[in-house]
């Protein structure tokens, strides 16, 4: 155990009933939504300030007690697993939204608040924050990651919205990064530095958070396909155009059956775009006319609208459901998802090669993908229990993420590293892997922070 006597005691002394050792709550905290089975902290911290997080990093490095960020639980390659034992730090108590400055559209916040929450509080100002994910994430936990989602192709990620971050590192100092300027040629960039660095350079325990107005109006809809070429080729189409898409996200034909069967809904069981256009009235008119002409040219059709606040809400709720839906096309089997990103020029190369490679294969795994900005999704159903099955969930995981390097990609666009990409990004980033070490070295020159993850 890491986690010694005098450890618990001087932990305990802190936090008293918030130090949780029971079993159940250290299994509920060893896991979250990947395929990676159950690695159980010794012990929970429950956080609720950032002179305490500072405490009990403090401590932690002190005893040298190894330590796992923990927000929603939602991430998807392993992050929260404690591979090492040691301390679990829950910040889901940290809900404060600090300020909100209506006149600079900016924000600061506790990471433990969700992308949700901070929504419903900006509602009234006529403010929104766009990085959209689909899951309940906490902010703390969409910056580790450097989350993005259905947004992006217009708002960009949490790299492009995070302005600055209050960071505890392993040593128990407390350092502010950036400011709420737009811009700095001040110095190293810490603050990006930090953002997807996935809890193994520091614990973010505050966050300034670009806002955005809004849209006058907003516009969604789907468009069916008879292939998925013709389907992307809009997509690609669409962006060389220049078109300020707020979303354009695709589904293939088998994530569409299973989103039809799990939401109930009755979409064409075929190759869809979801779409959705954000902006004056004027400007949103002009932006679906185009993306109509453009969609006709493709082949695309069966255009159906939602303009209304519940319609959108619905059809975006369905979208949000992809994963769960393919996970119901094998009840009780497990999920290994898994993203890619490649240039918006072989989009359709990489789909269609994947597509290719999923037909031969016995397991069944949707296409869904936040395609815009050249973004995509697997979820490989397969069965935990059967040795067959896992080693192929995890070859076709291995080809996917080896095809968007040959095509000068990335092997993950969002969902990060963590235990599962830790080889892939080896090929990816090749010595740079070897500059990563040493920026961890230097800052958690213990390896307390988050071990295990990244690095093979």
């Amino acid at each position: 155990m890491s986690l010694s006597a005098a450890a618990l005691s001087d932990l305990s002394a802190l936090l008293g009933e918030r130090l949780v050792l029971s079993q159940a709550v250290r299994d509920h905290h060893g896991h979250g939504e990947s395929w990676h089975g159950v690695q159980a902290p010794e012990a929970v911290a429950f956080l609720k300030t950032a002179e305490e997080a500072q405490a009990v990093v403090a401590l932690c490095a002190a005893h040298g007690v190894p330590m796992v960020p923990f927000g929603a639980g939602s991430s998807m390659e392993g992050q929260v697993q404690a591979t090492a034992g040691g301390l679990c730090l829950d910040m889901s108590a940290m809900t404060a939204i600090l300020a909100v400055r209506p006149e600079d559209m900016d924000c600061t916040v506790q990471p433990g608040v969700t992308r949700q929450q901070l929504n419903e509080h900006l509602r009234a100002q006529g403010l929104f924050f766009p990085i959209d994910p689909g899951a309940e994430a906490t902010l703390g936990g969409m910056a580790s990651t450097r989350a993005s989602g259905t947004n992006a192709v217009r708002y960009g990620t949490m790299r492009d919205v995070v302005l600055a971050l209050e960071v505890v590192l392993a040593d128990g100092r407390r350092l502010r990064t950036g400011s709420r300027a737009r811009k700095s040629a001040a110095g190293y960039d810490l603050t990006r530095l930090m953002i997807g660095a996935e809890g193994t350079l520091g614990l973010i325990t505050e966050l300034t958070l670009r806002l955005f107005p809004i849209p006058e109006k907003q516009a969604a809809a789907i468009c069916s396909f008879p292939s998925l070429e013709q389907a992307v080729a809009c997509v690609v189409a669409t962006a060389q155009c220049g078109v300020g898409m707020s979303r354009i996200e695709f589904a293939d034909r088998l994530q569409m059956r299973a989103i039809n069967a799990y939401s109930h809904t009755n979409f064409p069981e075929s190759p869809m775009l979801f779409l959705e256009f954000a902006g004056s009235a004027a400007a949103v008119e002009a932006e679906i006319a185009t993306v109509r002409a453009l969609a006709d040219e493709h082949g695309g059709g069966g255009f159906a609208w939602a303009e209304s606040e519940e319609d959108r809400r619905a059809l975006w709720k369905a979208r949000h459901s992809a994963a769960y839906a393919a996970l119901a096309l094998r009840p009780g089997c497990k999920g290994l998802a898994t993203d890619v990103c490649v240039p918006i020029s072989r989009l359709v190369d990489c789909l269609v090669e994947t597509q290719k490679d999923l037909a031969t294969s016995p397991l069944p795994a949707p296409i869904a993908g936040h395609v815009g900005d050249g973004n995509f999704h697997l979820m490989i159903v397969f069965d935990p229990a059967d040795p067959a099955e896992v080693a192929e969930a995890k070859r076709l995981d291995d080809a996917l993420g080896r095809r968007a390097l040959a095509m000068e990609g990335t092997c993950t666009g969002e969902h990060g590293i963590g235990l599962g990409k830790r080889g892939l990004l080896a090929l990816e980033a090749g010595e740079g892997v070897d500059v990563m070490r040493q920026i961890k070295a230097a800052l958690d020159p213990k390896g307390l922070m988050n071990p295990g993850k990244i690095f093979l």
